[in-house]
């Protein structure tokens, strides 16, 4: 029996109902547009609500001395003078109207003695600058933007997976997916398309991403025609859990070192006063991931090969307040009372700086109609993220998508798809059930994450990036023989079959930039090349050419001297 088709129109289409895509759903209609948002997991169950330690904005609530320039100058340094100012300015600057914006809606702040919003330091923020929420800041901006949606004419289509982007003489038509809850086959005929997914955490091993992050929206505007950008700028959060291995990979927020906490190796020393005197747990996540990864190859890591992290100095009452959400993890995961011992972390993969190419005052990508926003957009981060502009980052270009693609979308006619178009691609996905044989998609899955973490770790060279390109490239050969028998509601085989072709392409990105990158830079480290070489202060660039995909760079733009003023120069040796 031929699937049931739900054809549909409307102005702006979001892929992805996280922080990103559920501000610009709420700008967009603000603009008169109408929006659909899509979902591929539940709605609510964003990965946003893993960003527990705060939103970056200078305030100036705790620290009287910061100020958008601070924050600009702290972004651009340790995003390794790659990152886009453009976007770096207006991160810097509207942040604090976007955090006022989110208490105006309704979101619970801590609060100062004065009643002012409370703030907290960050690894390698000059001042105390992150507006939080407990442990738990993503989970109430999520909530808080919810329930804007909800008051507003949006529809939303939760679980719902997309598969292709309709793009026609290098414009937007529409998009195709399928309800892993119904079964129904969808076709959406739309102006303009969003794409706020995330990114792809889930390539690797060991990551604090949960399911969904499986770079579906980056490889969605790949194939549909745009570029990715810095594609082997993958941070690694410093700390992860790593005890039971049912949770291995846990996010242990930035909070705990922001609240006081320390780290110690498995002789009770506190190492980072080696590797970074000054900053000591609170230098850039990109130096304490290494710092941890060193105690742990040189044997000085615990029996879990991790370290410790203690914040039982500080009392139970302060953690039980402050850092809720992580006596919570610990206790019911691991059966560990942090007010009275110790936790043990590790690096785990955490966050795409690279990501889809966007215009830094439009956010469109080089698809007419198609833009990105968030984790799944590079641009504004560089080489590696500072903690707390990840929210930042979503709440300011997910209110500017939302803006300019309302406003091109009610500029142009709706677009009409054609029925060969949706057919074809319907009949692409359903040859994966209909198969009487095959590979499960889930052993090509296993094997790239094995190979991304083994190869294309914290520290890569350039034989184990050759040897991950080379292992990439038999899976990619072998991907034509995955099958998932069965039919389409909630066939799990189908939907692996389906992302697995989106951390194909992403793994594949991340080995060729990285390859290109023949220096250390942010959270891209060559033990071959361990120097920085000014020669690639540049973006690296993939596109879709030929079938083919092709590696290139961008020269970056050029900052004005009153804003370059602000920042302090690097030396290079």
């Amino acid at each position: 029996m031929a699937p049931k088709i739900n054809a549909t129109s409307c102005d702006v289409l979001i892929i992805g109902a996280g922080g990103a895509g559920l501000r610009a759903a709420i700008e967009a209609h603000e603009v008169g547009a109408k929006v659909i948002v899509l979902s591929k997991s539940l709605l609510g169950k964003a990965h946003t609500v893993m960003a527990e330690g705060g939103i970056a904005a200078s305030v100036a609530n705790v620290d009287s001395k910061d100020n958008w320039k601070v924050h600009f100058s702290d972004t651009v340094i340790e995003g390794g003078y790659i990152g886009d100012w453009r976007m770096i300015e207006k991160l810097a600057k509207e942040a604090p109207d976007r955090v006022y914006e989110l208490e105006h809606y309704g979101a619970l702040f801590d609060r100062t003695a004065d009643g002012k919003i409370m703030q907290r330091a960050f690894g390698a923020h000059t001042y105390r600058r992150l507006c939080h929420v407990g442990d738990k800041t993503g989970l109430e901006l999520i909530r808080t933007l919810q329930d804007q949606i909800l008051h507003r004419d949006i529809k939303i289509l939760d679980e719902l997976y997309v598969t292709k982007l309709i793009v026609k003489e290098n414009s937007i038509k529409g998009a195709i997916g399928f309800s892993m809850r119904t079964g129904e086959f969808f076709s959406f005929a739309c102006k303009a398309v969003i794409v706020a997914t995330g990114g792809a955490g889930m390539v690797y091993r060991v990551t604090s991403n949960s399911w969904e992050s499986t770079g579906d929206g980056m490889a969605l505007a790949y194939e549909a025609g745009a570029a990715l950008k810095d594609m082997e700028m993958v941070q690694f959060h410093p700390t992860g859990m790593v005890y039971p291995l049912g949770v291995r990979g846990l996010l242990v927020t930035e909070g705990v070192r922001g609240e006081g906490g320390y780290l110690y190796n498995s002789k009770m020393e506190r190492f980072m006063i080696r590797y970074s005197p000054e900053r000591k747990e609170l230098d850039a996540r990109d130096v304490v991931a290494r710092a941890i990864y060193n105690e742990i190859i040189e044997g000085r890591g615990t029996e879990h090969n991790a370290v410790y992290l203690d914040i039982k100095h500080k009392g139970a009452q302060f953690i039980l307040k402050k850092l809720p959400a992580m006596y919570t993890q610990f206790k019911d995961f691991a059966g560990i009372d942090i007010t009275k011992e110790m936790m043990e972390v590790a690096p785990t993969v955490h966050y795409f700086m690279g990501g889809i190419e966007v215009d830094p005052e439009s956010s469109a990508t080089s698809v007419v109609g198609l833009y990105a926003a968030g984790e799944a957009a590079a641009g504004v981060h560089g080489a590696n993220r500072l903690g707390g502009n990840s929210l930042a980052d979503i709440l300011v270009f997910g209110r500017q998508v939302g803006r300019h693609a309302g406003k091109f979308a009610l500029s142009i006619p709706i677009p009409k798809l054609e029925d060969n178009e949706v057919e074809g691609e319907i009949e692409r996905i359903m040859a994966f059930t209909e198969k009487k044989n095959g590979i499960n998609p889930n052993e090509l899955i296993d094997t790239l994450r094995d190979t991304m973490s083994a190869h294309v770790g914290i520290i890569r060279n350039e034989p184990e990036l050759e040897s991950a390109l080379s292992k990439i490239n038999a899976l990619n050969k072998k991907y034509s023989e995955v099958y998932a028998p069965g039919g389409v509601v909630f066939n799990h085989g189908l939907l692996y079959c389906m992302e697995l072709k989106s951390m194909l392409t992403i793994a594949q990105a991340i080995v060729l930039c990285a390859i290109w990158r023949k220096e250390s830079r942010g959270a891209h480290t060559r033990s071959d090349y361990p120097k920085k070489d000014i020669a690639f202060r540049k973006n690296s660039i993939v596109r879709l050419e030929k079938d083919s995909m092709t590696i290139s760079y961008r020269e970056l733009v050029e900052m004005p001297k009153h804003l370059s003023a602000l920042v302090k120069e690097e030396e290079y040796k």
